[in-house]
């Protein structure tokens, strides 16, 4: 990741040239949107066909990718797919469907809102499409697969000529699959009614048509499996997968519980940072996510800035941490916003586990689990807004929580920002590469460079960079930041330079 070539000094890389791919509910000018169809959760499939939002009105909503198939529906060799001579990738809208509904706890008199929180996407089977999804305080498992609609004709018996007569007795049959079509049989299915031709005595019924089921088209169909409920006394801020297929974490504030996907009425709290004496509360989780190969450990971060990497071998209650990861702060800096500012949002494994991406008010930072001094890069996002503390206090944005991600081959990194911008950083050694975009058809790109400012020497570690900084306090229009349009929710496509951006209700994707 930071790694450059040994002997001769690798050239510097370029920076990606981000183009925009599609949208998906893009607001026309003057339109009013409403606050349940703001997207509040997004995030891939492992492969990366597929991507999953999540809206403050409870909705999950499906994109099934369609390029780079062929006819058959199977993947081509993205090896032999030069997308910039080709088509750029396309996603299009495949299902959605209600996950969560509003609540209300008559025992602590608190509402429960159907916002989604997390969604997080379980191993495929039988070619099923399996998620978690989260509000507040229920998370549920939901398993999406095609179901193929069976449609029946009405049963049909021409009686005209068996008026008056006896009991039918058959004396021989066979069948036809030959449609009946007098006395008015079944014209819509392409089999028709199955005709039995009967022998009978005079003035008997000479023909009867039974119905045929056919399959005529298929349908998606949402499924709820299972519902984890009761286990959090404070809102859930993460849910995330094990690699082992089977457990999954969740967290809220003070504590973060183990579950079995196939166990619903029980889970196992592993870590517990609440005191016995509540006013001695210095810090809560803000976010939590395992390892992605190494199904015992996980990491947690907290509001004061800091990151513990735990493992689940050494006791049933992971009250102590393996190694933990946070930056010494300068005394004289201290002031009344820094715990504030501090406060981690979010926390990302990158793809092979070596690296945790993290997520303050004010920077990214990426740190090495096997380092854990300090962060071994540092990017400046929100350094302009250092003169607007009281201002941002004031307005509450100063607690807004904004994700981040890596890509696939942890060569950058990206996080959102206001007026709808999001920031992507180079992270390989001798980057520079820091551009700001903004969330539209026509996004305006701005390469900031700054020079690299190292750290204390660490020796043979790879020494911290912070670039980035934008200190002109406008958005890449010239203009003041807006504080109310911001961009919280992206997520990197595993294997490809492809970002999905949720600004407000729409759904914005790029490729680069």
């Amino acid at each position: 990741m930071l790694d450059g070539g040994e002997g001769t000094a690798a050239a510097t890389p370029q920076p990606l040239e981000w183009k925009f791919s599609q949208v998906f509910g893009e607001r026309t000018a003057g339109e009013e949107v409403q606050e349940v169809d703001i997207i509040s959760a997004i995030e891939f499939d492992r492969t990366g066909d597929h991507l999953a939002t999540g809206d403050r009105g409870g909705r999950v909503v499906l994109f099934e990718r369609t390029d780079a198939k062929d006819h058959g529906g199977h993947r081509k060799d993205l090896e032999m797919m030069d997308y910039s001579i080709s088509r750029h990738p396309e996603f299009r809208y495949k299902t959605e469907f209600q996950s969560h509904e509003p609540e209300f706890d008559y025992l602590k008199s608190l509402e429960i809102e159907e916002k989604i929180n997390k969604i997080r996407w379980c191993q495929t089977a039988n070619g099923a499409l399996f998620l978690l999804s989260s509000n507040d305080k229920t998370i549920k498992f939901w398993k999406v697969q095609e179901k193929k609609v069976k449609k029946i004709c009405d049963f049909y018996v021409d009686l005209s000529r068996a008026m008056g007569n006896g009991p039918v007795v058959c004396s021989s049959m066979s069948t036809s699959s030959k449609p009946c079509m007098e006395n008015g049989g079944c014209n819509d299915s392409p089999f028709g009614y199955t005709s039995i031709e009967t022998s009978l005595p005079s003035g008997g019924i000479p023909s009867l048509c039974l119905p045929v089921v056919n399959s005529h088209e298929t349908s998606l169909v949402a499924k709820c499996r299972r519902i984890y409920a009761h286990a959090h006394d404070y809102h859930i801020n993460s849910i995330s997968n094990n690699s082992d297929g089977e457990t999954f974490i969740s967290a809220d504030d003070l504590r973060i519980n183990l579950w079995n996907l196939e166990i619903s009425n029980q889970s196992f709290n592993i870590v517990d940072v609440k005191p016995a004496n509540m006013e001695d509360l210095t810090e809560v989780i803000t976010s939590a996510e395992f390892h992605p190969t190494h199904c015992n450990m996980l990491a947690y971060s907290s509001s004061r800035g800091s990151i513990r990497l735990i493992d689940m071998r050494q006791s049933a209650l992971c009250d102590t941490h393996s190694k933990l990861f946070e930056e010494q702060e300068v005394p004289a800096s201290r002031s009344f916003f820094t715990e504030i500012i501090a406060s981690i949002s979010d926390i990302k494994f990158a793809k092979d586990g070596r690296y945790i991406l993290s997520r303050d008010y004010m920077t990214l930072k990426l740190w090495d689990i096997n380092m854990d001094s300090g962060p071994v890069a540092t990017f400046q996002v929100h350094e302009n807004l250092r003169p607007k503390l009281c201002d941002l206090y004031e307005n509450d944005s100063i607690f807004d929580k904004f994700e981040c991600c890596l890509s696939g081959d942890g060569l950058h990194v990206a996080t959102g920002s206001y007026s709808n911008m999001f920031r992507v950083f180079g992270c390989s050694e001798g980057s520079t590469e820091a551009t700001t975009l903004e969330a539209s058809k026509n996004p305006i790109r701005r390469q900031v460079q700054t020079p690299t400012r190292p750290s204390k020497s660490l020796g043979p570690l790879p020494r911290v960079l912070r670039r980035g900084a934008d200190t002109s306090g406008v958005d890449v229009n010239g203009s003041a930041f807006d504080f109310a349009t911001k961009l919280l929710h992206l997520s990197w496509h595993p294997t490809e330079n492809l970002l999905a951006c949720a600004a407000s209700n729409s759904l914005y994707m790029y490729y680069a």
